[in-house]
This record gives C-alpha cells, sequence and structure tokens, in this order.
C-alpha cells in the first residue's frame, strides 16, 4: 500500500474479471456448463480436453494463471472450443454447428460476484477527480450490462473490450487508447489488474503505477516481476482513498493547495 500512497493518478484502468468481480465464480462455473451442454449434445468425455485447452483445473475449480481463459478473448475461446470438438473426429463444420448451438456467456449479471462496493470506489474517485476507466479481455455487450447493473455507468469515463478492433492485452492498445480518450497522459495513470498480461500491457504503454491484485488468477510469484505494487484486491482502494483526503487535510492545514500541485 505504502507504493499507491506515493502516487497520485489522474486516471484508474481497471481490468474486469480477477479484478473488479469474482472470476472463478463467473469463467470456472461457465466452463464446466459449457463441458457438461457439449457432452451430452455429442456423447464424447470432453471435459478433460476442453478444461485443459481453456486453462481450468476442474479439483481446485480454479482459472489457471496462464490459460487461455485467464486473459482471452471470446474469440479465440470459441475456436479453442471447436478444436478441441474435432479432435474427437468431427469435421469442422460439424464442430462449429455444435458449438455455435451450445454457445452461451457468462451470465454477466447473474453471476457478478464484485470484490467491494463498486459504486462506493468509483464515487470516491470521482470525488477526488481521478477518471475510471476499464480494459477487459471481454466483449462489450456482457460489460455493459454489468455496468448498468451496478449502476456505475457514470462514474466511467471510458472503456475498451476485447470486440471493439483494438489489438488486447498484453498490447499497450488498450491503455493508450483510454489515454487519448480521456486526454491524460500514460505516466499519470495506474493500471491495476490479476494477470500478467494486465501488467505487461501497463508497462509497455508507459503507466506511472501498475498495480497488480492477488483477487483473482494469479499468484505473487507471477506478478511480482511486473508490478510496482501488490494488493489483495481492490478493496483496498479504499485505504488509498483516504490516504489521500488525508493528505488533502494536512496540506489544506498547511496553507497549501493541492489543486495546483499536479
Amino acid at each position: 500500500m505504502d507504493g499507491l500512497k506515493n502516487f497520485k493518478a489522474d486516471a484508474i484502468i481497471f481490468d474486469k474479471d480477477g479484478t473488479l468481480i469474482d472470476f472463478d465464480f463467473m469463467w470456472g462455473g461457465w466452463a464446466v456448463y459449457l463441458a457438461e451442454q457439449l457432452h451430452q449434445a455429442s456423447g464424447r468425455s470432453v471435459a478433460t480436453r476442453l478444461y485443459d485447452a481453456l486453462g481450468y483445473d476442474e479439483k481446485s475449480k480454479k482459472v489457471l494463471a496462464h490459460g487461455k481463459l485467464a486473459s482471452s478473448p471470446m474469440t479465440v475461446l470459441y475456436d479453442l472450443t471447436v478444436e478441441v470438438m474435432q479432435s474427437f473426429g468431427l469435421n469442422r463444420k460439424d464442430a462449429e454447428r455444435m458449438v455455435e448451438e451450445y454457445w452461451r456467456i457468462p451470465d454477466p449479471v447473474l453471476l457478478a460476484k464484485p470484490f467491494t462496493n463498486l459504486h462506493d470506489l468509483f464515487g470516491k474517485l470521482q470525488h477526488e477527480k481521478i477518471k475510471v476507466a476499464i480494459a477487459t479481455a471481454d466483449d462489450r455487450a456482457p460489460t455493459q450490462a454489468l455496468i448498468e447493473a451496478f449502476d456505475i455507468e457514470e462514474l466511467i469515463a471510458t472503456m475498451v473490450c476485447a470486440d471493439d478492433g483494438i489489438p488486447v492485452k498484453p498490447s499497450p492498445d488498450m491503455v493508450t487508447t483510454i489515454c487519448e480518450r480521456i486526454g491524460v497522459s500514460p505516466s499519470r495513470i495506474m493500471v491495476i489488474g490479476d494477470t500478467v498480461s494486465d501488467l505487461k500491457m501497463g508497462r509497455a504503454a508507459g503507466a506511472g503505477l501498475c498495480v497488480g491484485v492477488l483477487s483473482g488468477v494469479s499468484n505473487p510469484h507471477d506478478l511480482t516481476p511486473y508490478a510496482d505494487v501488490l494488493i489483495e484486491s481492490v478493496h483496498d482502494l479504499h485505504l488509498y482513498m483516504e490516504g489521500l483526503v488525508d493528505q488533502r487535510t494536512r496540506q489544506a492545514k498547511n496553507g497549501f493547495n493541492p489543486d495546483f500541485a499536479y
């Protein structure tokens, strides 16, 4: 947390799954559902091959940090699933037909478990004139549904999603696109995510601070080489905000106007 206290961001770019909401609860359940549907449709035991391809550990019920499920767009996951079905002897056309019939995106509202009160957190950030943005490997429609469900749409300056036609993580493009839209230099932003791809994206874009959260698919060993700071979850940002308010109060008492400091 000390690293956070020493950096006053003009904007924070959040990853979504694993950072703002519980990744395993949403995407682990989705992988199991997909395997069950394809098993019933094909009569083949697809679970083991599908989990291996996606990067899901059935025993621990965890998404693997370096697997495709952790940070790949839905289009990539779809193609992987088709390839798995082909591995059972189906031709490409039949495999695509079967996957398309049973392909469902996770319910972005029913399965979303936030790690903190997002409306409260984003409201605090807005009050401190810190812009909020989202950069996610998920598609725009479910992301939009989620932010509307949590009543945080007006608190988010902008977002970029996997199907926006922008190069995805770990490319820096999502960050640089957001910075251009909101008029903030990358050196003045904080990037927060739970995967190596999130942090590599931030570093490649020249983000002022890259923060790894341990609430998602990665452990400290994964994130430490790429993170300036590690925190348990975004809930810790409430303490960060309290620190900014305390700092502003102390400066005001000393006759210093912090609005002219940046």
